[in-house]
């Protein structure tokens, strides 16, 4: 279970403090509403570790993460912008979430294919990622979080631009994903149809708080 409670935190000059309490089941999608500006990003910022709570806590089951270090945080974020490398094949840009060289073990080229079969790109491992369309990269960018199999999965918007049956398939392989691994999903969205087709529960960023609706 991932606890989140009374995290706060304050922009560098704002008179208002955000104040965040929620929990997320492993197998469980929990979906962030709220409107450009509300404070839906900060919170994944926070849990992430880019930013530093004022106070409270985070809380992996009895693992307290709060003080922990980005890079030790057991957490992968799919955002927006995918910052996928396009002059690179679909196996390298995946082997970039375990390795910064692109030198792989022979297990490590295993796990990218049963990955790409997870996400359904098996036919396309040494294909150059420019030559893929919208929700194909958003496909390998999904691919290359899950090789790291961290349990705690956050999205940030990252399915705006595609169009609507593409934006479909990409929900419901989050919701197929977050069941079969475990993990802890937060995604913050500003559609609402996004929430009523995986969301297990939803929060809305009210007044600077979290609600559940």
């Amino acid at each position: 279970m991932l606890n989140i409670t009374n995290l706060t935190y304050q922009h560098k000059n704002a008179e208002d403090m955000y104040t965040y309490s929620m929990s997320v089941k492993p197998k469980e999608i929990v979906a962030i509403l709220g409107q450009s500006g509300s404070g839906k990003s900060t919170l994944l910022d926070l849990i992430a570790g880019f930013l530093h709570a004022e106070s409270g806590s985070i809380k992996l089951d009895e693992n307290e993460l709060t003080h922990e270090s980005v890079e030790k945080r057991p957490i992968t974020i799919l955002f927006q912008n995918h910052n996928l490398f396009e002059h690179l094949s679909v196996q390298k840009n995946i082997l970039l979430g375990v390795s910064k060289t692109l030198k792989s073990t022979k297990e490590e080229l295993k796990k990218v294919k049963a990955i790409l079969e997870e996400v359904g790109l098996q036919k396309y491992e040494h294909t150059l990622v420019s030559s893929l369309s919208g929700g194909q990269q958003q496909r390998v960018a999904l691919a290359r979080v899950l090789i790291r199999r961290e349990p705690i999965l956050l999205l940030d918007e990252p399915f705006t631009g595609l169009d609507a049956e593409t934006r479909i398939e990409m929900l419901d392989l989050v919701k197929k994903i977050t069941i079969e691994n475990n993990l802890h999903t937060i995604m913050v969205t500003h559609e609402i149809h996004d929430c009523d087709r995986i969301a297990d529960r939803i929060y809305k960023v009210q007044n600077q708080k979290l609600v559940e609706q």
